[in-house]
């Protein structure tokens, strides 16, 4: 038996689910301008901007992962 009861997992799914999308869309997006030398985001340091988008695109991925993993 997990630690979640039957009412939890459908929105730990959701959520999962979003982060995961969410998380790697914005991986997909920043690789994509990076590869064009298109910036990430206007006004801002090419190199920072694709630092902290990479590291959010990652945060999100690893947060969706863990609600998965809390199924």
């Amino acid at each position: 038996m997990n630690a979640m009861g039957g009412t939890e997992t459908g929105p730990a799914v959701f959520a999962g689910t979003v982060f995961v999308l969410f998380g790697g869309a914005l991986l997909l997006w920043t690789a994509s301008c990076v590869r064009r030398r298109t910036p990430v985001a206007h006004g801002v340091s090419p190199v920072a901007s694709a630092v902290l988008s990479s590291v959010f695109g990652a945060a999100f991925l690893m947060l969706g992962l863990w609600c998965f993993a809390r199924i």
